[in-house]
């Protein structure tokens, strides 16, 4: 009995001054955290999608509460409401951001860059993208095998079957990013959702990345780029530049007048017009009682 007595006494010493020191350790090495990341990691929606230039949304928490200035800090997915929240949280200001999305930067559909041999390997533009140019004569162009699709967290982007390339969904786009950094073929870019031209929002992209040259870009794809540069020529604000033989419109410099759409002799500029929404109509007023006197002549 006594030598129980005497063992549970040694183990409960030994556990007290386990204990102590690893009270101590915990005060050496703790970390401090302010409590205003938890919060505005509450706020914010939890996708880790990494859009935000971050790896989830624990960490943007933590660069946003260290910031100074929030102006260069986006939440693509939950855009302006959700920063002025932050913004509120923080104390501090945020500079308001026009929406982006996704544009795929492909016009071959299958009509014009028909296939040349059928593809029957893995699924996968990346293993695909590592044997081969791909099934058309453009080595440039969608490979349709949906690389983007997989990896988009929103449903934003399908692949056409009958065009075979991928198509945004720009509803339910938020311009994370995902699917820029996922194709092999870096056709995807992330643009302003649109610039508003007389109350009509405008998106104006070049639709086509092929480098070749004009008659070797054109065999390949009717709908292809030839980089002549008369798009460049007309541009009035210098968004438009051509370089390795391909035209590109710079998102911050395009006013989306529309000035390189009527020039382009290829139609390798695509754009993306929303009209104004129409006023509704205005109610008809019930006519106003005829006065009692003319009720009477009338009678």
């Amino acid at each position: 009995m006594e030598a129980v007595l005497i063992t549970i006494a040694v183990l409960a010493v030994l556990g007290c001054v386990a204990a102590v020191i690893l009270y101590f350790v915990s005060q050496k090495f703790k970390v401090y955290e302010d409590p205003k990341i938890g919060e505005v990691e509450e706020v914010l929606p939890g996708a880790n999608c990494g859009g935000c230039g971050y790896a989830g949304c624990h960490a943007m928490a933590e660069a946003l509460a260290k910031a100074d200035d929030l102006s260069g800090l986006v939440c693509p997915v939950g855009g302006a409401p959700v920063m002025s929240q932050i913004a509120a949280i923080l104390g501090k200001t945020v500079a308001e951001s026009a929406p982006k999305l996704a544009v795929v930067r492909c016009g071959g559909c299958l009509d014009k860059r028909p296939k040349t041999l059928n593809y029957d390997g893995a699924k996968s533009c990346a293993i695909a993208s590592t044997h081969f140019a791909g099934d058309t004569a453009c080595s440039y162009g969608c490979l349709g095998l949906g690389d983007c699709v997989s990896v988009c967290q929103f449903d934003a982007i399908k692949v056409n079957p009958v065009t075979g390339i991928a198509e945004v969904d720009e509803a339910k786009c938020v311009a994370c990013g995902a699917c820029a950094k996922a194709c092999p073929k870096q056709i995807i870019e992330i643009r302003y959702k649109g610039r508003v031209v007389k109350d009509q929002a405008r998106r104006v992209w070049v639709s086509c990345v092929n480098k070749d040259k004009g008659a070797v870009a054109m065999k390949a794809c009717k709908a292809s780029c030839i980089g002549c540069g008369k798009c460049a020529k007309v541009c009035k604000f210098d968004a438009i530049t051509i370089e390795n033989n391909v035209a590109h419109i710079d998102n911050e410099k395009c006013k989306a007048c529309g000035m390189c759409i009527n020039e382009c002799p290829k139609q390798a500029i695509a754009a993306t017009f929303t009209p104004p929404a129409k006023p509704a109509p205005a109610e008809q007023k019930p006519a106003p009682a005829a006065p009692a006197d003319a009720q009477a002549v009338q009678q």
